[in-house]
């Protein structure tokens, strides 16, 4: 006993444990399995002993829900009739600490008893899976419980739906899964080039860490999309289907039995498949590498070695990605990659201006390397410009926005690629603040819905073109804020429509928001900083909520503070390793492998280092 007792400790102490709600008992093993190697406590839940009071029976209740068993244990403690009403899949509500009131006293005379729960109301998760963060910050909440005698034994009778648990039960009892996908047509998709074509795009969900992963994940993903993405994505399965069997052989074969559609057609069964691998690829990490989808009649396969077109981060760009910088002393836009230090781009770009003209402010490269978006260094004009040695003057500019003599925080700024050609950009004139999207020599401003009084100051759209980072200001607010947002697009090819919808808040813990950058397909990475922290490096999922399960890897080790980051959306979702973080401090690059910055071996100064999109 003295060795558990030691054991115990040791994982409370490290944050490998659940934490209990209050003092009801658990069991605790060490957990073998690979998805856990960052939580090493099992919890296994406690029926309610004999004789025990409310407070008793609520904290084992509290401490059950978190439990790796299902919910049938706490079902013992309510009632006949509570237990049959009760919906724990209808919602979660997570707390960053649960308080019980501790001055209430319970007699032999009691027939009815009761008992409140509060806490700071952190997220919610619906009953599809979603997590939201709550609106506003953190709000008090209170949850009360009625108890009564049932068979000579208190039992909760009235309980809120679904469960509450504290935030630190939460991340050891969940983990979040990406479900893919894909995005929806657009109408107003020229006929040529990548617009009309279709690829996954990740959906997060939380399930649990350790119940079935396999067959939640496909029952979630059979389910359809989260609310907030659905505008934005479709889904292959049809309406009715279910998921009636998932077993995962010692080969890495994962076999699903679908029930319901008919799986005939071998175009549809195929593309059901491919959003199940992928889903199960993420949730399995390594452990599936083909997938077998059998239905009433007619089967198919999709695995890793398939090279689908649609798969997650398909638009990204070529992998390996291309890096790019720019020259400090004379702004040309240079090509480079681990094996050597750069050689200037074909074209007009790679070359010094000419006449004396002022440098070229920021730059960005399109996703398949064509083609490059370059301001103008005041922000002031807005130029395309193809990569091709047959480009050897600049064009006209696309667009133009008044600036201010010796305004920061005037004119064009952020230019961005998604995967279907299409280039972004905000225009923050104080007068007519917007944001821009570019389809060929044609601009077109974007409505951004829910944001009363604020304004975008830069973007990044993600390679799929259906969802969107945005770092805002608050008018009086000091410093800027994370949001993201879907990208609805409309009309027709001569007349399209674009509207940034369902904008909602991430990260409420950042304070200022310095650079943003796509680098998976669900995440971001965001250089910025906690009120009285100093800078550094954040992993954001579009759900909004702060990555865990990974090591942070943060901005120090580097002699400055980095002006700006970048990471590639393009790295073929199936490879063990992201590519590395680009970063530029003081005209030094460093690239962050393996969570170490070292300085890249460049022969010349750049003030900016990045990768295409």
């Amino acid at each position: 006993m003295a060795v558990a007792g030691v054991l115990l400790g040791a994982l409370v102490a490290s944050g490998c444990a659940a934490m209990p709600d209050s003092g009801g008992i658990t069991k605790v093993e060490l957990s073998q399995g690979s998805a856990d190697k960052n939580l090493q406590a099992r919890v296994f839940p406690v029926a309610p002993g004999k004789g025990a009071e409310p407070r008793e029976l609520l904290t084992g209740f509290l401490d059950a829900v978190t439990a790796d068993e299902g919910f049938d244990t706490a079902r013992k403690y309510l009632t006949e009739r509570a237990a049959a009403s009760w919906n724990p899949e209808a919602e979660i509500r997570v707390l960053s600490a649960t308080q019980i009131p501790t001055d209430q006293v319970v007699t032999d005379a009691d027939g009815v008893y009761s008992e409140t729960v509060s806490g700071q109301l952190v997220a919610t998760v619906d009953e599809k899976h979603s997590y939201s963060l709550v609106a506003g910050g953190q709000n008090v909440n209170s949850f009360d419980f009625t108890f009564v005698r049932e068979k000579g034994e208190w039992r909760i009778d009235k309980l809120p739906p679904g469960v509450i648990m504290n935030e630190a039960n939460f991340r050891n009892s969940f983990r979040q899964v990406e479900r893919f996908f894909y995005t929806a047509p657009d109408p107003s998709a020229p006929a040529s080039g990548n617009g009309g074509q279709d690829v996954l795009v990740a959906d997060p969900i939380y399930l649990r860490r350790r119940v079935d992963p396999l067959t939640a994940a496909a029952k979630a993903l059979v389910a359809g999309p989260s609310t907030w993405l659905a505008p934005v994505a479709r889904t292959a399965f049809p309406s009715g289907s279910t998921v009636d069997k998932v077993t995962l052989d010692d080969s890495r074969v994962a076999h699903v039995q679908l029930g319901g559609p008919d799986l005939g057609d071998p175009t549809a069964c195929r593309r059901m498949a491919t959003q199940l691998f992928y889903t199960f690829a993420d949730q399995g990490k390594g452990q599936v590498d083909r997938l077998e989808l059998k239905g009433q009649r007619g089967s198919c396969t999709a695995s890793r070695s398939d090279g689908s077109a649609v798969g997650p981060g398909a638009l990204a760009g070529p992998v390996p990605p291309q890096q790019y910088y720019q020259r400090a002393d004379n702004g040309v836009l240079m090509e480079a990659d681990e094996g050597h230090s750069g050689d200037p781009v074909p074209g007009v770009l790679g070359k010094p201006r000419a006449n004396g003209a002022p440098q070229l402010g920021t730059v960005a490269v399109s996703r398949d390397g064509s083609q490059a978006a370059a301001l103008t260094d005041d922000g002031h004009q807005l130029y395309t410009v193809p990569l091709s040695a047959n480009t050897v003057a600049m064009p006209e500019p696309v667009l133009s926005s008044p600036v201010k003599a010796g305004a920061k925080d005037d004119g064009l700024t952020s230019p961005t690629w998604d995967g279907r050609g299409d280039l972004w950009v905000v225009d923050r004139n104080p007068q007519a603040p917007r944001v821009v999207m570019v389809r060929g020599n044609k601009t077109y401003t974007v409505a951004v819905d829910s944001l009363p009084g604020e304004t975008v100051q830069a973007l990044k759209i993600s390679s799929d073109g259906a969802r969107i980072a945005l770092v805002v200001k608050s008018p009086g607010v000091a410093g800027s804020s994370l949001r993201f947002g879907r990208v609805e697009r409309g009309g027709t090819p001569e007349a399209p429509t674009v509207r940034i919808t369902g904008v909602r808040r991430a990260a409420p813990s950042l304070t200022d928001v310095a650079s943003v950058s796509w680098a998976e397909t669900d995440q971001l990475l965001v250089l910025g900083k906690e009120a009285d922290r100093p800078q550094q490096l954040y992993y954001i999922s579009t759900d909004g909520s702060q990555t865990t399960d990974s090591q942070l890897q943060t901005g120090n080790g580097l002699p400055s503070s980095p002006q700006s980051i970048s990471a590639a959306e393009s790295r073929g979702y199936l490879l063990a390793q992201p590519w590395p973080v680009l970063a530029v401090a003081g005209g030094t690059v460093y690239r962050l492998v393996n969570n170490q910055w070292r300085e890249a071996q460049l022969v010349d100064k750049a003030r900016s280092y990045f990768y295409a999109g």
